[in-house]
């Protein structure tokens, strides 16, 4: 957990978040899904101006009107709660009425004349015989307005297939135009700039069109829990607010930088410009972006003016890029750490300890005999796992813990900030792309193994994010691990998979078919990988039929 004292900003509570509910009312054409959309109006105090679903806050009423609504044996109270509040505002909105008789009959228009959309939908329909058809709303997503805004919404996004033999008729106070669109459309319109909506809006029009049908959309909400859950946050990219998603490669980064989601950070790659993410933590990228690279190699700076500071990862021997780390730390360089050997990552150490007026240590274990002759590294001390690097001053100490790492490379290190629980990642975990591993100095099982041991770290130290060599601040430490396992298991069995099929192949012949999912023009890169797979799996006896 990282010390609130360390945090850039201070924070402010956000607005506590109203329960809502919205629905996707849904059709099928020849061409595919269409949803029904209305727009808001310009002087709404939310969301003026866009294309939205209907929807609205859970009244208590909503939670009151059980007894006059259709349930599923599966359909909790609280879901119950949830499609009522969501046939009641697709009613008032759009007069569209998701409901049937006792005998089974659906609503039809002279149900709908019969009632006033200005008074409680449910008492009215309990006296013409009619009970609301939550069992036909399904639970498809889960928002909450992002934690910056000052009005927020905890929002259940639900879909129920359009009632047949009803008109949509907005209110016309709040809601105009409704509109038949199919997802891609509205996506379309929405870049062009002649269909707004805001970030829930796009990102679920996204996941929608995946579908091919109504029943589709309905089979997958089957389970009565959301798709997905999010809370977005949003940072700067070019000057612009943009939103992220969990799942968003940008997301752990803004939940570092901002806990409580002030619009404050900026996300561009700003090579020749120190980052601050904490006031203990700073990011200066070498200008060496490349495939292999990303936007460049990530060096920090841990510690403060108080303290001085570690470097981790000086990276190339670039002269401006090891002088910004030298000015960034002002000169009070305690110890220089590399987290391995490899070219774009170690060569600046000597570099950045020579401008020093008290030369630093540099640190790291020594290349292997295995390492490539670009890759060769002797520090002045080698890290044994589990040594501390610290540093401390005016009451305040910043502690680096090695971790022994090997499989990217056989002399890889992780660092833990102990105090703060943040794991320097070096090359072994990536944001945005899985690492090479290359024989003979990288090892796919000792790789495998060392993701099991900082998944263990992460649990000692209370880990929350990461922060590679390359990429943005990972989020959800443990969960970024376990799928990156998970990533290269799924791998490994398309390996066994081409082994299998083609017994009597070359790697050649292997890379189409376990990386048919790559660009050909990555398979020359991607066959370094490969062949460490097929080592583990040849010495494991995986492949025998």
């Amino acid at each position: 957990m990282v010390r609130t004292t360390q945090h850039l900003h201070p924070q402010i509570e956000p607005a506590r978040p109203r329960p809502a509910a919205t629905v996707l009312l849904l059709r099928d054409t020849p061409h595919g899904i269409e949803v029904l959309m209305t727009r808001r109006s310009a002087t709404a105090s939310f969301a003026p101006g866009a294309y939205v679903f209907p929807g609205g806050t859970i009244d208590a009423a909503d939670s009151q009107a059980h007894a006059y609504a259709t349930r599923r044996a599966t359909q909790s109270d609280e879901r119950l709660t949830q499609a009522i509040a969501a046939i009641r505002e697709s009613f008032e909105e759009l007069g569209v009425l998701i409901a049937r008789h006792a005998d089974g009959r659906a609503a039809d228009a002279s149900d709908i004349a019969a009632l006033d959309r200005h008074q409680p939908l449910a008492a009215q329909c309990a006296q013409r015989g009619l009970l609301l058809a939550a069992d036909d709303v399904y639970l498809l997503a889960h928002w909450i307005t992002d934690r910056d805004l000052p009005r927020r919404f905890d929002v259940q996004f639900l879909v129920a297939r359009m009632p047949e033999g009803q008109t949509p008729v907005a209110d016309e106070t709040e809601q105009f135009e409704p509109s038949w669109v199919r997802p891609a459309q509205a996506l379309e319109r929405h870049e062009a700039g002649t269909f707004f909506m805001i970030f829930p809006t796009i990102r679920t029009l996204q996941r929608l069109a995946k579908f091919e049908s109504v029943q589709a959309v309905l089979d997958a909400c089957a389970g009565e829990q959301p798709l997905w859950t999010s809370c977005p946050r949003a940072g700067f990219v070019n000057g612009a607010d943009t939103r992220y998603m969990e799942s968003d490669m940008p997301f752990g980064e803004l939940a570092l930088v901002s806990p409580d989601g002030q619009l404050v950070h900026h996300l561009d790659w700003r090579v020749g410009q120190p980052v601050p993410l904490l006031k203990n933590v700073t990011r200066i990228t070498a200008p060496n972006p490349g495939v292999m690279t990303g936007p460049g190699t990530n060096s920090y700076l841990i510690g403060d003016p108080a303290t001085g500071y570690i470097a981790i990862d000086p990276g190339p021997n670039e002269p401006e890029h090891i002088e910004r780390i030298w000015r960034a730390a002002n000169g009070d360089i305690r110890a220089i750490i590399c987290t391995h050997s490899h070219a774009d990552h170690s060569p600046g150490a000597r570099p950045l300890q020579a401008l020093c007026a008290k030369p630093p240590l540099i640190l790291g274990l020594p290349s292997a005999p295995t390492a490539r002759a670009a890759s060769e590294f002797t520090p002045d001390r080698s890290l044994a796992d589990g040594d501390d690097v610290s540093v401390e001053g005016a009451g305040v100490k910043h502690t680096l813990r090695a971790i022994h790492t090997p499989g990217h490379a056989a002399n890889h290190l992780c660092l833990v900030l102990v105090e703060d629980g943040l794991l320097f990642s070096g090359d072994h975990v990536l944001n945005g792309s899985t690492t090479i591993v290359d024989p003979p100095d990288g090892n796919m099982s000792d790789y495998l193994d060392s993701l099991d041991k900082l998944t263990a770290a992460c649990g000692q130290y209370g880990i929350e994010f990461i922060l590679p060599a390359h990429g943005h601040v990972l989020g959800f430490a443990t969960q970024a691990i376990a799928q990156l396992k998970a990533h290269r298991l799924q791998r490994e069995a398309k390996v066994i998979a081409a082994m299998q099929a083609l017994p009597h192949g070359s790697m050649q012949d292997w890379v189409g078919v376990a990386y048919n999912d790559v660009p050909p023009r990555m398979w020359p890169i991607a066959m370094r990988s490969l062949l460490a797979h097929v080592q583990r799996i040849e010495s494991l006896g995986l492949a025998a039929l």
